[in-house]
């Protein structure tokens, strides 16, 4: 793998030649370090933190995927990092990725990455450090089970909050597990807070890795990227994931592989995991393992004006919260919309709205005609909480 001389914090997004005309992205200030690859046949591969898992860059999120054979083609085609999580289509999901894994007999080929959260109904003021230790490892026995596995290769608390990836219970958990060598790394997966929570884990030490929402509409989140920059330098493993800042679902309005190709052309992430369903997407987004420079139709795509805007991703930043005068949880609502309008992954989007606590959740909108929640970026706040009510009240 050759990589070409280090970009400058702006080229990292307008390539080696790229001037972007997106006001949006000409203003940001990102990390100094960013790399891009020469087209080759070789695959590039990343280390992951200090662990000692060397992967492609571009892996598998299962998330979506019902069709085993698309997990066994994607092993044929190079993918040796797939992800999944115990909530995943109600453990289907570990259980079709388990099954391929045995039926290729390739378990020493690949690395497994899963994520749970507390069993339902545990929190932390409703039980003792005991009770949360045994929770989890009691959750990560149940994906190892789905998965026909005696360990996984990287075992992730699911959007845990700040006390419990510090809670004393849930930490030797997690110390546990890799004693008994059920899980060789660990680590968190989270969609808001980002930054806060790179930090909070690179101090707590016990972290391994990190597997986060990272793509080209957060361009100016410069303390995202800080923390990135400094989890990596720390030796911290950085995974991204809904790189693409939609589903497919949508028609047509996003470059794949130009939206794959941004978030991976900053090396101190080591891998994607993009949502791939059928075979066309999974040769798509596999190309791009072999080459980060950007063709002309992805530059012309990252240069669009009103790109952001046309592309409607929540980031998660959380800013709409105080605008809402019920108080409701806007993030995960705009998830829930997310996995529903865009993913077509009604199952998943079910089981993100009932995470919502019920004194937040989408009955508070009953009562408005309209919602007045304002987007400090460029959600239509309003039309998406009309789809949900549609849907679901």
């Amino acid at each position: 793998m050759a990589f070409k001389e280090s970009l400058s914090r702006r080229n990292f997004l307008s390539g080696s030649a790229l001037a972007l005309a997106a006001p949006a992205f000409n203003r940001i200030d990102l990390p100094a370090s960013m790399v891009a690859a020469a087209q080759s046949t070789t695959i590039i591969k990343r280390k992951l933190g200090k662990t000692d898992i060397e992967i492609p860059i571009v892996s598998m999120g299962v998330m979506n995927a019902d069709n085993p054979a698309v997990v066994q083609e994607s092993y044929k085609l190079g993918i040796r990092f797939f992800d999944t999580a115990r909530g995943y289509q109600n453990g289907n999901n570990e259980r079709m990725v388990g099954n391929v894994i045995k039926s290729l007999g390739a378990r020493k080929d690949v690395c497994i990455q899963t994520k749970a959260r507390l069993p339902q109904g545990m929190t932390i003021k409703s039980s003792t450090p005991e009770q949360r230790k045994n929770g989890i490892l009691e959750e990560l026995q149940k994906s190892l089970d789905a998965l026909q596995m005696d360990f996984v290769d990287l075992f992730l608390l699911h959007s845990p909050s700040v006390d419990e990836m510090t809670d004393s219970g849930i930490k030797e958990a997690l110390a546990e597990m890799k004693k008994l060598k059920k899980a060789r790394y660990v680590g968190i997966s989270h969609h808001q807070g980002m930054d806060n929570v790179l930090n909070v884990a690179v101090k707590e030490g016990i972290y391994d890795a990190a597997t986060i929402s990272c793509n080209f509409t957060m361009a100016q989140d410069k303390a995202l990227f800080d923390a990135i920059r400094n989890a990596a330098k720390a030796g911290f493993g950085v995974i991204a994931m809904k790189t693409q800042a939609t589903g497919r679902g949508q028609t047509g309005n996003v470059n794949q592989t130009a939206a794959l190709k941004w978030v991976l052309r900053n090396p101190e992430i080591t891998t994607a995991i993009p949502g791939y369903t059928n075979f066309d997407h999974m040769k798509e987004d596999f190309s791009v393992a072999y080459g980060l420079d950007f063709n002309d139709a992805e530059k012309k795509f990252l240069s669009e004006k009103n790109l952001q805007a046309s592309v409607q991703f929540c980031q998660q930043c959380e800013n709409c919260r105080p605008t809402c005068p019920n108080g409701v949880d806007i993030p995960t609502l705009m998830r829930t919309h997310m996995y529903a309008a865009k993913y077509g992954n009604f199952v998943h989007a079910r089981a993100t709205l009932d995470e919502i606590a019920a004194n937040v959740g989408l009955k508070n909108c009953a009562n408005c005609s309209d919602c007045n929640a304002k987007c400090a970026n460029y959600v239509n706040i309003s039309d998406n909480i009309r789809d949900l009510k549609t849907m679901y009240l």
